[in-house]
């Protein structure tokens, strides 16, 4: 394992140019590695700039989730994700509090996946979380935008881990089996101005941690995020055109035995007077792909802290966790 002791508590979140890790120099590769080895370790979280996927791509993204969160709540309702068997779908205002010890979330979402065919594996034995999305029916174009947008961030998360498998000093197809054939959940966000009559400590999105791989986000100009540095001091993810802000989940931290971080993150309160548009992509490898200690950061002496699971066993112990409910098909 490459030696490499941060030196002092991030100030910022670094920003790394991907262009090199699509070179056919190893050791241009390697470079790209070793600055995301070092983000990994200093906060888990990174901006990743030419990273292949088109600036159009990127504004119809979040144009289309304008359009969708403009829509009259009755037609959002229609597609609630308590009308859907697997998470997909409308999720209301004040629906979610990511921080259990804080007041609902002041924000709306709509959430979909991967659209499986029928004959799937994972379809036909039933795995949780890989039935039907939901989709409005008054926004002609919609659906053929977000999965457009979905097919560019996996090839995205399939790259950068990658990157992660390199950084790690491990062959870089160390973890191409599994995301092969990916999971990918691509969640758009609305952040409405802060209301006056907003409870204490009532934020945009509570302090957690994501529990998955990689979480890839699209942000708008408005900015609100903010990440948790190793001193318990928040440091502001501020927008820069055509990246994304990428973090590592509690996956991660399993895999690499806490080497690498998954930090805590909240979005503040949108006191910018207008709405606030973001576009989260969860990667994570397939459902049954086993998740143990890699080669390289195995303890010296007696065994990872973490016992070998599977993807879905992980997310469905931290979906128990969050809602005290089993995940559902």
């Amino acid at each position: 394992m490459i030696l490499y002791t941060p030196p002092h508590a991030a100030q910022e979140i670094p920003v790394i140019d991907l262009a090199d890790s699509f070179s056919a120099d190893l050791a241009r590769r390697q470079e790209v590695a070793w600055n995301i080895h070092k983000a990994c370790r200093d906060t888990g979280f990174f901006y990743v700039a030419n990273h292949g996927i088109p600036s159009s791509v990127l504004a119809a993204q979040l144009e289309e989730a304008r359009r969708f969160f403009a829509l009259p709540l009755e037609a959002k309702m229609r597609i609630a994700m308590s009308k859907s068997t697997c998470h997909r779908g409308y999720d209301p205002m004040h629906n979610q509090a990511l921080d259990i010890d804080s007041p609902p979330d002041l924000k709306e979402g709509f959430q979909f996946a991967r659209e499986l065919p029928p004959t799937h594996p994972r379809v036909l034995q039933g795995v949780p979380n890989h039935g039907p999305n939901q989709w409005p029916d008054e926004l002609p174009g919609f659906r053929e935008q977000m999965l457009d947008y979905q097919t560019h961030v996996i090839k995205l998360g399939q790259h950068l881990m990658r990157c992660l498998a390199l950084s790690l000093e491990l062959p870089e197809t160390y973890f191409d089996e599994g995301t092969a054939d990916p999971m990918c959940t691509v969640r758009l966000l609305h952040y409405p101005p802060h209301p006056e009559n907003a409870s204490f400590n009532q934020l945009g999105a509570g302090a957690h941690t994501d529990w998955g791989a990689i979480t890839m986000l699209l942000q708008d100009d408005r900015g609100g995020l903010e990440v948790r540095n190793r001193d318990g001091v928040w440091i502001r993810a501020t927008p820069i055109p055509d990246t994304f802000v990428v973090n590592l989940g509690d996956m991660v931290r399993r895999w690499t035995n806490d080497l690498y971080q998954s930090t805590l993150h909240r979005v503040m309160n949108n006191v910018s007077g207008r709405d606030r548009y973001s576009v989260a992509s969860f990667f994570n490898p397939e459902h049954f792909t086993r998740v143990e200690c890699v080669p390289t950061c195995r303890p010296a002496e007696g065994e990872p802290a973490y016992a070998p699971c599977t993807v879905g066993e992980h997310i469905a112990d931290m979906f128990r966790l969050t809602y005290g409910k089993p995940a559902m098909a």
